[in-house]
């Protein structure tokens, strides 16, 4: 009978490495990239009081403004939730603390320097529209209606706080910042709209979710009267 070449199952075990005794993979640690979030946001807080002093005058709003901090929370978390996977819950309580961390790294740094600042208000916008901010940045990885109401909480926020700045406030800032925040607003709802928002649902979500979260922005910072 002639030989027939079978499969080598000696090779099929040792295509997978022996460990040495007591030695185990090592399991993903999620909490070590968490810590590191919420380390970033005091020390990122912190860093936009002595912002206030060194910006030039066109990205100064950026220190002294809701995107400002958005922008930070929503790239942190997103760098998490990119690695680790993040459920949703996970990312509505990191974004929530980072706010918060945001806030309170501001605080701390503001009295090192002299000044008095009330971290009550922002701390409260920070546990409530933290986590919408959170969830949104981790939404963004996914794709379809999910990824739609990701990028219209963001692209909303930073379309609103643009038609604001250039509304109200526009005589003292300058416009330079408001428009700049206006287009990466609008850059990051098409670049979702061309790579991850597919199909006339999540297009429309996308679009309306837009500017339903920009008017509710405007309205929303016009009753609180004030911008930082």
């Amino acid at each position: 009978m002639p030989e027939t070449s079978l499969p080598d199952r000696a090779g099929d075990r040792t295509s997978t490495p022996n460990r040495p005794a007591g030695v185990t993979s090592s399991p993903p640690r999620p909490w070590r990239r968490a810590a590191v979030v919420l380390v970033a946001s005091f020390v990122l807080g912190g860093l936009t009081s002595y912002a206030q002093g060194f910006l030039p005058d066109v990205a100064a709003p950026f220190a002294n403004s809701a995107t400002g901090w958005t922008l930070l929370t929503a790239l942190l978390v997103a760098w998490y939730a990119r690695a680790e996977h993040a459920r949703t819950w996970h990312a509505a309580v990191l974004g929530a603390a980072s706010f918060v961390l945001l806030t309170l790294g501001y605080t701390v740094v503001a009295d090192l320097r002299g000044y008095v600042y009330d971290p009550t208000m922002f701390g409260l916008v920070g546990l409530v529209v933290g986590p919408f901010v959170g969830v949104a940045a981790a939404w963004l990885w996914r794709s379809g209606v999910h990824a739609a109401l990701g990028t219209a909480v963001l692209a909303g926020i930073g379309v609103g706080e643009s038609v604001y700045g250039l509304t109200t406030v526009v005589e003292t800032t300058g416009a330079t910042y408001w428009v700049v925040i206006d287009v990466v607003a609008l850059v990051l709802l098409a670049a979702m709209l061309a790579r991850r928002v597919r199909g006339a649902v999540p297009v429309t979500v996308a679009v309306a979710g837009t500017a339903a979260i920009a008017g509710a922005f405007v309205l929303a910072y016009r009753a609180l009267g004030t911008i930082g």
